[in-house]
């Protein structure tokens, strides 16, 4: 399709205004943990962070999420070696109990700044 005479020419010289990726506000593209973001693990990881230690029905309990989600991201952390899981047997009863640990206490610390450096970066715009 022709132009017509009155269209204006596109300056393709423009300035166009950057993009960015969640990555690239702190600088460092390793600073995102995607592990983390998901909202349950945050949850869980965020718990363990506030309280030494808890068992597994206490975690459940303030999460308010099924037996089987808790396991499962539970599981993931625990992988990751940001939690860790001890059990137990209380009697005849099993009790699982969850720490965070320094590798799951420093990933948390990196999150929040790299959020916190998000935030920062939205509020110029």
């Amino acid at each position: 399709m022709a132009a017509s005479k009155n269209s204006k020419k596109v300056n393709s010289k423009a300035e166009k205004a950057p993009l960015y990726s969640i990555n690239s506000y702190s600088g460092k593209g390793s600073d995102f943990d995607r592990l983390i973001h998901e909202r349950t693990r945050l949850a869980i990881v965020s718990a363990l962070a506030a309280n030494k230690k808890l068992i597994f029905s206490d975690l459940k309990s303030v999460l308010q999420i099924s037996d089987g989600n808790l396991s499962s991201h539970a599981r993931k952390l625990e992988d990751a070696g940001y939690i860790s899981c001890k059990k137990e047997f209380d009697g005849r009863v099993p009790r699982t109990q969850y720490a965070l640990t320094a590798t799951g206490r420093k990933a948390l610390k990196g999150y929040i700044s790299h959020m916190e450096s998000l935030i920062k970066a939205m509020e110029k715009v």
